[in-house]
């Protein structure tokens, strides 16, 4: 039996409920905690920053058509705010695996609200005579469009103000070391084989390149999340609401937060399905497929450093082994690698999320909107991490330059003057003989000196347009 000195009671639809004294949530949020003592995962910071304000406009949107007092609302809106702003965060205790709409998180949410609302007033806390988490702070809402809604927001800032920035860190310090690496001309690899000479700052081009196109694809997820679904209520007939609510709080979120949010024109498609978010992760998990190729390229071209490629210096930022003196490893780059594979592991849980729509609502929401988050609040320290402490410190070696007369694929410059069949035979005998491609070619050719020089110069073989 709960220490009486250490509790109260509060009440809900259900009847009484002991709640911690200290607690501003209250008898729905109780039952939440007993009901799923699942897992330590708790949503983020943005999703409860979003809720919050949602509930914040809600209000003043609310007074305005006279279904909430000056008083009630002014209390809500203020303690909406100081939600919003992270000062009652440890009050948000619902386990993330829960009701599948969120409807326990909506609750704790209105329960904080309203509490702190009546505290404002100087009423006890529990008083729901004087402000009520459902018949105040929720009016004019329901969980099955304020969660939808505050998770497509809270995705919508943390790319806006998170991973947009970390990627642009990124993508600027890749075409910084492309400029820096152009002249350092080595030799490519396809099929992990030695291919005809490409530059190191191409390579860094390409890198670039991945970079720029996980910045598009985080313009159209932005896109597809501003849709929202408030104002569906229920069901998405938008019973209990009026017909103009869901507007008036959207525009005033779109000012305060500088989003381009719109109501859906569709509700049904908008509670019904988690299609939006489901795009928004694919497109993350691009992202990550994109950040793990770079990755692993990095770690490939610095292996070494005298029986791999050691084509560039890695920054040494911790000791590699706890066994090897001097083994420095490609850490920073192992980290995003993970980072990326667990974000695509996230996407097949928010796919599986995706599919569990029955007819008017989705019921695996807490999980895709956990899903979501931590896949962009991950990738967002990781890239910014990979940015700073790993590409801003490469350095290009001696290396790849000194291996470029050694390639066999040189040949693939002889095939216009000599044809396939005879430069893959001089391959072949450069191969066997140990001798460079030159070497051979001068002896079994009728090539003069400066045809071969011309034929066989790396640079111009990185940029054929250069022969004219």
């Amino acid at each position: 039996m709960a220490d009486k000195a250490l509790t109260r009671k509060e009440s809900d639809s259900m009847g009484l409920m002991e709640v911690p004294a200290e607690a501003f949530y209250g008898a729905s949020t109780q039952r939440a905690v007993l009901n799923f003592p699942i897992s330590e995962l708790r949503f983020s910071r943005s999703l409860i920053r979003a809720l919050a304000l949602i509930k914040k406009f809600a209000a003043e949107v609310n007074l305005e058509f006279g279904d909430v007092n000056e008083k009630v609302a002014g209390a809500i809106g203020q303690a909406a705010s100081e939600v919003a702003d992270g000062k009652f965060d440890k009050h948000f205790v619902v386990d993330v695996f829960q009701t599948g709409s969120g409807t326990s998180t909506n609750m704790n949410a209105n329960e904080v609200i309203a509490n702190r609302a009546i505290e404002i007033l100087g009423g006890k806390l529990g008083d729901r005579a004087l402000v009520h988490p459902n018949d105040h702070v929720n009016f004019g809402m329901s969980s099955n469009d304020a969660i939808p809604t505050a998770i497509h927001i809270a995705a919508l800032l943390d790319i806006n103000e998170r991973l947009r920035p970390s990627l642009e860190d990124l993508l600027k310090n890749l075409r910084e070391k492309s400029v820096e690496f152009m002249p350092v001309v080595k030799t490519g690899r396809t099929h992990l084989q030695d291919a005809t000479p490409i530059r190191l700052g191409q390579e860094f081009e390409g890198y670039a390149g991945q970079v720029e196109r996980a910045l598009e694809r985080l313009e159209y997820a932005t896109e597809r999340l501003s849709d929202v679904a408030l104002g569906g209520t229920a069901v998405g007939t938008g019973i209990n609401t009026h017909p103009k609510f869901a507007g008036k709080v959207i525009a005033k979120l779109s000012t305060h937060l500088k989003l381009e949010l719109r109501e859906t024109e569709n509700h049904f498609q908008a509670q019904s399905t988690l299609d939006e978010i489901v795009d928004a992760s694919g497109q993350l998990k691009t992202v990550a497929v994109s950040l793990l190729k770079i990755a692993n390229d990095i770690r490939w071209l610095g292996c070494g450093p005298r029986a791999g490629f050691a084509e560039i210096a890695l920054p040494e930022v911790q000791p590699g082994s706890s066994i090897m003196p001097g083994k420095v490893n490609p850490v920073i780059a192992e980290s995003l690698a993970m980072v990326c594979a667990q974000v695509i592991g996230n996407d097949a849980t928010v796919s599986i999320a995706g599919l569990s729509g029955n007819f008017e609502l989705n019921v695996m929401m807490p999980v895709a909107a956990y899903n979501l988050l931590q896949s962009i609040d991950l990738l967002a320290t990781a890239s910014k991490n990979f940015s700073e402490q790993c590409i801003k410190g490469l350095k290009a070696t001696e290396r790849g330059p000194e291996q470029v007369e050694n390639g066999l694929a040189l040949c693939t410059a002889l095939v216009p003057a000599i044809g396939y069949d005879a430069a893959a035979a001089i391959s072949k005998h450069a191969f066997a003989s140990g001798e460079t491609v030159r070497e051979v070619a001068r002896k079994e050719t009728k090539l003069t000196e400066e045809e071969l020089n011309a034929l066989l110069d790396p640079l111009k073989m990185t940029e054929p347009g250069l022969d004219g």
